[in-house]
């Protein structure tokens, strides 16, 4: 089992609507008041049960002796050359994550984080370094986003957030029932109203979770990072290969139900001399052709723990070239945020001068063994 969270009074932010409703029932309040509850950590974005003016000192009081609100405290904003914004923020045990807002025009995507570090150890990624300190539950995963939407706030009301991925630090899928609780609350129609459409759930390619996830009642758009064209090199830069190699997650990915218009995403991150080459593009070219897909280009975005380079313009121009003139819809994702390490694969809690965050841990006991399931 992958550890989570030590129990505590549970956090609003991390209740369901119907959860709200069965506490307001052990406290002999009205149904009414569930909404209320509800609609002032979901919607308003409470971060204090004092702010609840439409409940009584006493009904506070009590709802502070059985719940609390507030999962994370916000350490540090860096804001980059090109507007985006990390959010370096504390767990109430004392790990510190990370969350990055992505403004473009009127549309800011955050990027989210479902676990303190990670557990798949993708070679090119800085948070791999970290190993995985533990999983986050729903209402840290959810907080990020209202902290998030806080801090677009106070910049101006024409700010909002009106795109989610979990691309941030760990595997989502490792950590499934937080993710899904998480996303049903974040698309609930009375609290943040996100639309799934607008949400992304990027994994590393846990195959037997796919499969659950299509099943699901709030299913959000897909991206795989692949990284790859072939098993040796994605054995290489992704040991997670080695258990679900390309062929087994791409019968995954068939059989994976998608609505109308909808297509999955393949992230795909060139290191130079590794994966970049013409003959790479074509091998990609024939393994996604009857995959309903388009495919994320990203140039590697360098960081210290790990040997890579990233290819030059000229290579990543060639590359896209040769996987338009094959057919395949492909999109090349231009680094945002990597001069504060803010950008894809650079999360790996660094300060503003560089130098790397150790977890604190509160925590007392073994840290606990990372687990892949």
């Amino acid at each position: 089992m992958i550890p989570s969270a030590t129990p505590e009074l549970p956090d609003l932010a991390g209740m369901t609507l119907v959860d709200v409703e069965a506490l307001v029932a052990r406290l002999g309040w009205p149904k009414f008041r569930s909404e209320q509850v509800w609609r002032w950590v979901h919607d308003k974005g409470a971060r204090s049960f004092d702010e609840m003016t439409n409940l009584s000192a006493a009904q506070r009081g009590e709802l502070a002796t059985h719940t609390r609100v507030g999962s994370l405290t916000v350490a540090e904003v860096q804001t980059s050359r090109d507007g985006t914004q990390k959010l370096r923020l504390v767990t109430r045990d004392g790990f510190s994550i990370e969350s990055v807002l992505i403004p473009d025009g009127e549309k800011t995507t955050q990027c989210i984080s479902s676990q303190v570090g990670c557990a798949v150890d993708c070679q090119f990624c800085a948070t791999a370094k970290l190993g995985l300190k533990r999983n986050l539950d729903a209402s840290e995963i959810v907080d990020q986003v209202y902290l998030g939407r806080k801090l677009l706030a106070d910049a101006g009301p024409e700010r909002r957030i009106t795109n989610i991925v979990y691309m941030g630090m760990g595997e989502p899928l490792h950590n499934y029932d937080n993710l899904i609780r998480s996303l049903q609350i974040l698309t609930h129609n009375l609290g943040a109203k996100l639309s799934q459409r607008r949400i992304t759930v990027s994994t590393s390619g846990l195959v037997p979770k796919l499969e659950r996830l299509g099943n699901e009642l709030v299913r959000p758009n897909l991206a795989v990072s692949l990284n790859a064209a072939n098993d040796a090199i994605r054995d290489e830069i992704m040991p997670i290969n080695r258990k679900w190699n390309i062929a087994k997650l791409l019968g995954a990915l068939r059989a994976y139900p998608l609505e109308h218009r909808r297509r999955i995403t393949f992230e795909y991150v060139l290191l130079a001399g590794v994966n970049d080459s013409l003959t790479d593009a074509a091998q990609l070219a024939r393994l996604l052709r009857d995959v309903k897909c388009k495919v994320n280009i990203i140039p590697y975005n360098p960081h210290p723990e790990a040997p890579y380079a990233r290819p030059s313009d000229a290579a990543v121009d060639a590359f896209q070239n040769e996987c338009k003139r094959l057919g395949m819809a492909t999109y090349l994702r231009r680094p945002r945020g990597d001069d504060i390490d803010a950008a894809c694969g650079q999360l790996a809690n660094r300060a503003q001068g560089g130098a790397a965050i150790v977890p604190l841990r509160i925590r007392k006991g073994p840290p606990p063994a990372p687990a892949v399931d």
